[in-house]
């Protein structure tokens, strides 16, 4: 599907933010792994939240929904024995799942994106599940990936997280499930240390127990503990937001995004605070947040470790604020559907956007004026991408096509009829 962004000088409205993908991946996970029926209640629907719902399903979880909740009967630390499973391009879902499925006879993850996800190395995570006893076959790190397990052994363990948070997220929620004790020492950097939060804030919800330093380098985990059923709300998402309010913030516009929770582990909350660096025109209260947007943005610089998945979006509005931006410590975005530093400037290029790029920092010269637009542009399969390229389209002046925009669907299916009911000028066309 093609997105055809035309210049769109005004958005006007109230949305409902989507609910919180990374902390529905995460219920649906606990409440597998858990003894007992537990409920999710307005759970993300996202290719990611669906391949998470899919994949425990096929492991021996019982899930029913309607429309406001999903219970799931979980398979505590026995999945059922199945031979592959298939979790389409959700990285994170592959990594939870990859310590989970050692406790299997043998699993083989499948390779259905070779151009994405197929394209990112899981070596951290299976150097780790090597020291517990499992035996991996793997190409170079990537899909497809077998996994020999049955009976891993816990014990001193290291995991780098220099890549990626997520394969230590995905040893938390399996170690406690093993025989022994644990502990997890952490080598070189950690990168997104506040999703790490919210898997220690998700776990500790279910009842399980894990000592975890303060620097969150080094965790105690005690063996022989089981997941409790119970009840769950998932949040508002900040990451997907975090587009709606980049659009919102570069437009002349007056724009409300209900269910942002304040005090929200979320990291991506942080871009509140850039927007407000930027010289936005915000408020957040009662878990609202209200964007009127008519003044000339603010370069500024900005730690884009603290809010990963919404750097993309603050970027996007950066291309129009007056003087030179940087947002640094930014290197793992390299690690994701695609490179989303080289992949993603290129096409701001194409755009009309003066941006460069270092190993772990983009920079990007504003145009307070605009950009040109009236190109094609390549997402990239990626739906941070998608969503952020948007933003630059609607503030063009002639506009963008985004190829393949249908990969939106990952994270935030109703991203485009969210922009279209605030008044944005965009077309979908079928290819």
């Amino acid at each position: 599907m093609k997105a055809i962004v035309k210049p769109t000088g005004r958005l006007e409205g109230t949305i409902n933010a989507l609910s919180s993908k990374n902390y529905t991946t995460r219920y649906l996970l606990i409440g597998a792994l858990a003894d007992g029926t537990s409920t999710v209640y307005y759970p993300a629907h996202s290719e990611d939240s669906d391949a998470m719902r899919r994949c425990i399903r096929d492991l021996g979880a019982v899930v029913e929904e309607d429309d406001v909740k999903m219970t799931i009967r979980g398979f505590g630390s026995h999945p059922k024995h199945v031979s592959e499973l298939n979790v389409g391009n959700a990285g994170a879902v592959l990594r939870f799942l990859m310590s989970i499925a050692a406790f299997c006879p043998e699993l083989t993850f499948v390779n259905t994106y070779p151009n994405s996800l197929g394209k990112r190395p899981h070596n951290d995570l299976i150097d780790t599940l090597q020291q517990m006893g499992v035996e991996v076959e793997h190409q170079d790190g990537k899909l497809p990936i077998t996994i020999r397990g049955g009976k891993p052994r816990g014990g001193k363990l290291t995991v780098s997280g220099n890549v990626s948070s997520q394969f230590l997220s995905s040893l938390l929620f399996m170690t406690p499930l093993l025989e022994e004790d644990s502990e997890i020492t952490v080598l070189h950097d950690l990168k997104s240390k506040v999703i790490v939060g919210q898997t220690l804030e998700v776990i500790a919800q279910a009842g399980i127990k894990i000592e975890a330093s303060e620097d969150l380098m080094h965790y105690k985990i005690p063996g022989r503990q089981k997941y409790a059923p119970q009840e769950y709300v998932v949040q508002g998402d900040y990451p997907g937001s975090a587009a709606i309010l980049a659009a919102a913030a570069v437009t002349n516009s007056d724009v409300k995004v209900l269910r942002l929770s304040e005090n929200s582990k979320q990291g991506e909350r942080a871009v509140v605070d850039v927007l407000k660096a930027m010289g936005v025109n915000l408020t957040h209260e009662h878990d609202v947040v209200h964007v009127q947007g008519n003044q000339t943005l603010q370069a500024g610089e900005f730690d884009g470790d603290h809010f990963t998945d919404a750097v993309l979006a603050m970027v996007a509005a950066a291309v129009f604020a007056e003087g030179t931006s940087r947002f640094y410590n930014v290197e793992n975005l390299r690690y994701k559907e695609c490179d989303r530093i080289t992949d993603y400037l290129n096409e701001l290029r194409k755009a009309g956007a003066d941006v460069e790029e270092r190993q772990s920092e983009i920079i990007i010269h504003g145009r307070p004026q605009g950009v040109t637009g009236g190109v094609e542009i390549n997402a990239h399969y990626d739906h941070r991408v998608i969503m952020a390229l948007t933003v630059v389209g609607l503030r063009s002046e002639k506009g963008l096509i985004i190829n393949d925009a249908h990969h939106v669907a990952k994270s935030y299916p109703q991203y485009f009829d969210h922009l279209l009911s605030l008044g944005a000028q965009i077309e979908l066309v079928q290819d």
